[in-house]
């Protein structure tokens, strides 16, 4: 029924378009009423990104993320939370549009606490992810873009499923998800393990993202960490994201060994005047003014030296830059 039928509202008649409603039944058929094709034509081009990451090993399973939300070129949050918790057991990682994650998370936080109440227990990891997959398999083709990594641990162990909002479910230890994602995998391929403990654990996932925002535009901010345990998940850290990567690249910065036989070498007239005073005195005498070491021997001591103290300042280094040391030692 049309608007004027039910307030009795009539337009004037004035020049020009009139910005009266049309008469009942003679409603067009907009073009909004084909979602895809109007998102298409009418709808906004703003890229967005981020860098999420999970992996299941034998402690649990570890999810990582930035905190940046991007919209275009424009920063919309610095300090969002894109790791969402479901229940005690189960959490997972939002990737895609950020109203679209947390409106199916709320959805799939409702379905599973009505199952609960009349399983009487919560169902397990693969349920959860076979059910959201389902039901965002119906809103296909209507511009829906959530791609979550539910990470928990029920009956059968540590579990990771990678939920996508075509439809799509897979099952698998090591998922990277965002535009950061290409470099998180280069990290996690090259330093997964699955018998790894867990403060290397932890290292490996702060590492992946840490370079992941400093090569991606769209992911920065600070590195979220949670664990996922048979007690249920914890927040591991936060940590600053660009902190995190300087500390990283003072631990890869080689130090320079300096050789002193090129550092300070020898004049010429000096070298003549050594030979001379060899000559003069003999090959099994020493005079005063012979306190230099020889070049050979000085080299040695100079290495002993620079390697001394660079075992002196890894000892030095925090806990969690060794961890991070220990990280980057096993993936170069």
């Amino acid at each position: 029924m049309a608007l004027q039928d039910v307030c009795k509202w009539q337009s004037p008649d004035t020049q020009g378009p009139s910005p009266h409603l049309p008469q009942a039944g003679g409603w067009a058929v907009p073009r909004g009423c084909d979602p895809q094709t109007f998102l298409q034509i009418h709808g906004p081009r703003l890229a967005h990104g981020t860098t999420t990451l999970a992996f299941r090993f034998r402690h649990g399973v570890i999810a990582a993320a930035d905190t940046r939300s991007s919209c275009g070129s424009y920063v919309a949050c610095p300090a969002s939370c894109k790791v969402i918790p479901v229940h005690q057991h189960l959490l997972g990682t939002t990737s895609g549009t950020s109203a679209d994650c947390a409106t199916w998370y709320r959805v799939l936080q409702r379905e599973l606490r009505l199952r609960e109440l009349r399983e009487g227990q919560l169902p397990s990891v693969a349920s959860a992810a076979k059910l959201l997959s389902a039901m965002m398999s119906r809103y296909r083709g209507l511009d829906l873009c959530v791609a979550t990594a539910l990470c928990g641990w029920d009956r059968s162990g540590p579990m990771l499923f990678y939920v996508y909002s075509d439809g799509t479910r897979l099952q698998g230890n090591i998922f990277s998800v965002g535009s950061g994602s290409p470099y998180a995998y280069g990290v996690l391929d090259r330093g997964y393990r699955y018998d790894m403990s867990t403060q290397e654990a932890y290292a490996l996932a702060r590492c992946a993202v840490a370079h992941a925002t400093h090569r991606d535009a769209y992911s920065g901010g600070s590195v979220d960490l949670f664990h996922v345990r048979e007690s249920g998940w914890e927040h591991v850290s936060r940590s600053d994201a660009c902190v995190l990567y300087m500390e990283l690249q003072k631990l890869l910065e080689p130090e320079p060994e300096e050789d002193a036989s090129h550092a300070h070498p020898e004049p010429a007239t000096a070298h003549r005047a050594a030979e001379e005073r060899e000559l003069s005195v003999g090959p099994g005498e020493m005079t005063p003014g012979d306190y230099r070491m020889p070049a050979g021997t000085e080299t040695v001591a100079t290495k002993s030296t620079t390697r001394a103290a660079r075992e002196t300042g890894t000892q030095a280094l925090s806990q969690q830059g060794r961890e991070l040391a220990a990280c980057l030692h096993v993936n170069g």
